[in-house]
């Protein structure tokens, strides 16, 4: 064991003792080492029906069907549904006392010239008592090794840890999650989507879990769509104009509402900005859940709640300074424009010299970061007074915000509802909470439906 979890071999040859279980590996593109380490584990023909690694294009789409893209959770869902089908057909006089399972994966590594970036789905179908239902348990990841080999040796302790936690680590679904990076470094591996779910994990809520692959580094944000659905990043955000409205939503009231809406209109208006392709979020951060250090389950399901309620994509993130997750959508939009939507309030924050001295460049650094990612801040007013073209930075950084203003990167929202401009959602929250109705009159139906059916932020 190191530091008190067993090697990636002790994994494989537990797994490789056990009589019980039993199962297919298919492995697609680069990741090929998951099958290697149960191999070189001993006793593999245990547990290793068959492996699998349908490399020419022509032939996975023979064997498992086409798909737009090969690196996709649709492709991963075809392998597993293809693989587990062929046991339970092949294999069935060993139904009643073995555990199926089919792990599949479909990768990427760095090519030859490091162009791309390295990521692939992962993904175990399984059972936890024979003849049952099976479970899914489906993850992407982010593979961050500057070299293609080590991304493949990494992939293969993660499809081990994977299929090992699946069946050891049933009663604490946040340990299984966690486990995936068991004997991989912080800085090698992203796992930045999650789901889990079957017959034994009814009571699991995936977006809790996506919270807690923030919450434990796993992964700087997630993402959910507008159903509520845990979303790997790039399927939602690649290559989009991608415009993020930031707020804390506690509540979610029609000053939020005309943020969006009116942050939105103008993003669209941009000459850079193609309509069609914009794609917009609802974010907050892992630190505004926090109250003394720990994290309220139950608020940020409230948040996400109402968000989907009003039909809004919802990120959640560890991203503190506004530059961070500006460099974090880079990365998906590809050099198109972006638009932050924030509060006036915010512009004081942006433009303190002391939050940003811990960078090398200091508040130089990281206006790189924010405005070199082709983003641009639109600033919604807190009263008719308070826009950006009055905001007053400090007199050392005058002629810089000028620049800004001057060439497009910090705009002022024009279009806004002026009776909804000193809403205020703490005053709004405090409230719901003594039980005064009047907080009714500061948000939507739709969410004051919610908050009073779910009995949310504590309503009296």
């Amino acid at each position: 064991m190191e530091n008190g979890v067993h090697t990636t071999k002790e994994k494989a040859l537990s797994l490789n003792l056990r009589p019980d279980i039993y199962g297919t590996i298919a492995e697609i593109g680069g990741g090929q080492e998951t099958a290697a380490n149960f191999f070189r584990a001993g006793g593999a023909s245990g547990t290793i029906a068959k492996t699998m690694s349908a490399y020419d294009m022509k032939f996975s789409d023979a064997i498992y069907g086409k798909t737009d893209r090969y690196v996709c959770e649709e492709k991963l869902h075809k392998m597993l549904g293809h693989e587990y089908s062929l046991l339970a057909e092949r294999l069935g006089h060993r139904a009643d006392d073995t555990l199926f399972f089919a792990f599949a994966n479909t990768v990427e590594t760095l090519n030859y010239k490091k162009t791309n970036q390295g990521n692939g789905w992962l993904g175990v179908k399984f059972q936890l008592t024979p003849n049952s239902e099976p479970n899914i348990c489906i993850i992407h990841v982010v593979l961050r090794d500057p070299d293609a080999i080590w991304q493949q040796e990494a992939l293969g302790r993660a499809g081990i840890n994977l299929i090992y936690a699946c069946f050891n680590h049933r009663n604490d679904p946040e340990r299984l999650m966690t486990s995936i990076r068991d004997n991989l470094s912080h800085d090698r591996l992203d796992v930045d989507m999650f789901k889990l779910r079957g017959p034994d994990f009814r009571p699991v809520d995936n977006r809790l879990m996506a919270l807690k692959l923030v919450k434990h580094g796993l992964s700087q944000a997630a993402m959910f769509d507008k159903d509520g659905e845990v979303q790997q990043p790039s399927s939602l955000l690649y290559k989009k104009n991608i415009c993020v409205l930031r707020g804390q939503f506690t509540p979610v009231t029609y000053r939020s509402v005309d943020m969006m809406v009116s942050g939105v209109n103008q993003f669209q208006k941009d000459t850079e900005v193609d309509p069609k392709r914009v794609q917009v979020l609802a974010e907050f951060t892992l630190s505004d859940l926090a109250t003394d250090g720990e994290i309220d389950d139950s608020d940020f399901l409230d948040r996400v709640s109402q968000l989907n309620a009003l039909g809004q994509h919802v990120m959640i993130s560890n991203f503190d300074r506004l530059h961070q997750l500006a460099s974090y959508l880079k990365q998906y939009s590809r050099g198109k424009r972006m638009g932050l939507i924030v509060g006036s309030k915010n512009l004081t924050r942006i433009f303190d010299k002391d939050r940003h001295e811990t960078l090398n460049g200091g508040i130089l650094e990281a206006f790189s970061h924010l405005f070199g990612s082709n983003a641009k801040l639109l600033i919604y007013p807190t009263s008719t007074s308070s826009k950006a073209c009055n905001f007053k930075p400090s007199e050392d950084l005058k002629y810089l915000y000028q620049h800004f203003t001057e060439n497009g990167f910090i705009d002022d929202i024009e279009e806004v509802r002026d009776e909804y401009l000193s809403i205020d959602s703490e005053k709004v929250l405090k409230l719901i909470k003594a039980g005064d109705n009047s907080w009714k009159d500061y948000v939507p139906s739709k969410v004051r439906s919610l908050v009073e059916e779910k009995e949310m932020f504590a309503i009296k």
